[in-house]
């Protein structure tokens, strides 16, 4: 088995069973798969797919049916490898009785870590979680996204080279979920592997390096995240600082090149990042007001009757032209101007970057 190769499986199967020995689920069907050191591999499926089932198996928790899971070259049955992993399920099952403090001591007798390395190891988990400020509280008085980071936490305990998660993003807040994301990125950078089982897709798409698709026990598509995504018959070409007439001329080029711009307009930001950015803005400057959009005159809404049609982009925001067609494919083509076309600028705001709004000064 390849050194780099942690988690290995070779047709690997999974059938659950009645009393009478009669075949009730086949959770998994011949599934090959390798998993390389340093990577975060999201493991994705709709429900009753097998993800769990086979986190399971590679922590040795059930046995497969037939065929094999090598974890760091050695059978998943040999409970030995399991000081090299971590673990954080679906639900958090801790004991809502002790403190972050005492959870984490608590695991740490489990590896049989001297008292004084649990005491340094919790207290420095705790503050990288971002809990310090509730260590002595019970945990019956979290919410279920501070649970989920000292379930993080004690997974994290025996400092393991294999970090193997279920829904890590369960229960937080959007804040809460930037974090974790940032955290995964942090703890692969430092070299550790993790695997992550999620229907967040958004989450994997932007953290995982590789992702593995099962349906009804069976692997459907497997490959690294940003080629399974990429749109073969399209080009998009970014770029800022075109003016107005630059971008008539694009237009222009593009259509007497036989293409179509099917598409002109400001690039747009995520949900998400929105959200992030106009929180972290109101915690830097309390009492100022973000502001993604303008409202518009009060002459009535748009036409079709929407008030959400009626808003226009702030004037500063960037141009996009995107979805341009041509006979050797698609190309999308971006553009930044400083302003929109006919309005004035803005004066004492530079402009955001794609997609983002200005900061009401």
């Amino acid at each position: 088995m390849d050194s780099d190769i942690v988690i290995e499986t070779r047709n690997l199967t999974k059938v659950y069973r009645d009393f009478w020995g009669r075949e009730k689920v086949r959770a998994l069907k011949a599934l090959d798969l390798q998993i390389r050191r340093g990577e975060i591999f999201g493991l994705l499926g709709p429900n009753g797919s097998g993800k769990t089932t086979t986190l399971k198996l590679i922590l040795g928790l059930i046995f497969p049916t037939s065929g094999e899971v090598l974890v760091f070259g050695q059978d998943a049955r040999e409970v030995s490898k399991n000081e090299r992993i971590g673990y954080l399920p679906e639900e958090s099952y801790l004991y809502r009785f002790l403190t972050a403090e005492e959870t984490l001591d608590f695991y740490g007798r489990l590896f049989n870590m001297p008292a004084m390395l649990r005491r340094q190891r919790a207290a420095e988990l705790i503050e990288m979680v971002e809990l310090g400020w509730a260590k002595r509280r019970q945990l019956r008085e979290y919410s279920k996204g501070m649970t989920r980071r000292i379930g993080l936490a004690q997974a994290l305990i025996n400092d393991p080279e294999l970090l193997l998660l279920d829904e890590p993003t369960t229960g937080l807040d959007p804040m809460g979920t930037r974090w974790m994301k940032d955290f995964l990125l942090k703890l692969r950078d430092q070299g550790k592997t993790i695997v992550m089982c999620s229907h967040q897709l958004e989450d994997v798409e932007d953290v995982c390096d590789r992702i593995g698709i099962l349906h009804q026990g069976e692997l459907k598509e497997l490959g690294r995240v940003s080629e399974l995504l990429k749109i073969r018959d399209r080009t998009e070409i970014q770029c800022s600082g075109l003016s107005p007439e630059a971008e008539r001329e694009v237009c222009a080029t593009i259509e007497r090149l036989g293409g179509k711009v099917h598409f002109c307009g400001n690039p747009t930001t995520t949900l998400e990042e929105l959200f992030v950015r106009i929180i972290r803005e109101s915690e830097a400057h309390p009492g100022r007001r973000v502001r993604g959009v303008v409202e518009s005159q009060p002459s009535g809404p748009a036409q079709g009757g929407s008030e959400l049609a009626s808003r226009q982009p702030v004037p500063s925001a960037p141009k996009v032209f995107s979805s341009v067609s041509g006979s050797a494919g698609e190309v999308s083509v971006a553009g930044a101007a400083g302003n929109l076309v006919g309005d004035p600028p803005q004066p004492g705001v530079s402009g955001p970057s794609a997609g983002q709004g200005d900061l009401d000064r």
